[in-house]
């Protein structure tokens, strides 16, 4: 099903240099659209546009977006080719070229075979960046943080606006986007590259890896977007750098499956990581604790990762301290404290892995 209509812009918005944000009335009604520069060019309020409503028919979680398809006004688009020839969106009516950094520097990406140990955080849900990324700079206010955006769900970049805060408060120093995600400061073909870029192009310290908002799940073990942690967990591992698995937990979720560690995480875990990681758990209440060790304990996942505890506390102040308003599946850290402390926990971990003396 695709579903489009089209309508005249009546305000417009730039959110980032990339991304504008419009009301776009259609007949009887008003629609709130974002437009992607690098498809769809300029747009200017009085433009006629056409919009992609087949989330909001269906009621899919868009976060109440429509999307620009075209501008019917500025038929000719982007005008002009940009230096690179990497193509994103292969294959579809919107591909276009982005300069890849492996093209953009090839003597770095031909030199380049390891990661020297960095730590890289795989995680599960796009709302774990933040938890992630606060608890490092909490922890280490002076290392470099970057995010690499898979194409496992969103792909463009532009669509975040954690993303955006996060940066805004200094929370994240980089975004990359690998694959067919696109809009991010540096763009990469593959998930390795993508870890080759962190290192040594984005000079990070601590590089986050997870997919975009508006995953996909069929509530089946293999059925989600976000079982791509394991890999990440396993390139990770296969480039020299230290895997850590930012565990998704939650006291509040009512989906059986979800409670307390969920089934994604203990699926990547034990199905699709090959290699090991360390998997941090939060401080816990003593039942809960012991919960999660019987889950771990029951796919034998002690034999395979380095489970330890960390405290997520100080991840939560920097972010309250920030004002980020942070949820994930409309839950803030008051309605789910376990799922935020679990990501911050991640965080931590890898600051602590950033000490000469961490023993792991």
């Amino acid at each position: 099903m695709l579903e489009t209509r089209a309508g005249e812009v009546v305000s417009c918005q730039a959110l980032d240099s990339g991304t504008l944000l419009l009301d776009v009335q259609v007949e009887d009604a008003r629609h709130r659209a974002l437009a992607y520069r690098s498809l769809t060019g300029d747009v200017q309020e009085g433009d006629r546009v056409l919009i992609n409503t087949t989330a909001g028919t269906l009621g899919l979680g868009t976060g109440g977006f429509d999307f620009v398809v075209a501008n019917l006004s500025r038929p000719s688009g982007v005008a002009g080719a940009g230096p690179g020839h990497i193509i994103k969106l292969r294959y579809t009516p919107h591909q276009f070229s982005v300069l890849a950094d492996e093209e953009a520097q090839p003597e770095l990406y031909s030199q380049a075979s390891d990661i020297g140990g960095m730590p890289v955080v795989a995680a599960f849900l796009h709302s774990q960046v933040a938890l992630v990324a606060a608890a490092v700079k909490a922890a280490r206010p002076e290392a470099r943080v970057a995010y690499v955006m898979t194409d496992g769900a969103a792909l463009p970049i532009g669509v975040s606006n954690l993303v955006r805060g996060l940066l805004a408060e200094g929370l994240l120093d980089e975004t990359i986007t690998c694959g067919q995600a696109f809009g991010g400061v540096r763009e990469t073909v593959n998930i390795y590259s993508a870890l080759i870029c962190a290192r040594h192009a984005s000079r990070a310290d601590v590089a986050i890896v997870c997919q975009g908002p508006g995953n996909v799940g069929t509530g089946t073990p293999l059925g989600y977007s976000g079982v791509e942690a394991g890999q990440v967990i396993n390139a990770a591992h296969s480039l020299g750098g230290r895997p850590v698995c930012a565990v998704r937990m939650s006291r509040a979720d009512p989906r059986r499956r979800h409670t307390l560690i969920s089934h994604h995480t203990l699926t990547a875990l034990s199905r699709i990581a090959l290699a090991a990681a360390l998997v941090p758990l939060p401080w816990m209440e003593p039942d809960d604790e012991a919960e999660a060790i019987r889950q771990l304990d029951e796919l034998k996942l002690f034999e395979r990762h380095e489970i330890r505890s960390f405290d997520g506390r100080p991840g939560i102040t920097l972010l309250e301290k920030s004002g980020l308003d942070v949820s994930s599946m409309g839950r803030r850290f008051a309605d789910d404290p376990l799922f935020f402390l679990a990501g911050c926990a991640a965080g931590a971990a890898a600051a602590a892995m950033l000490d000469d003396g961490f023993a792991g």
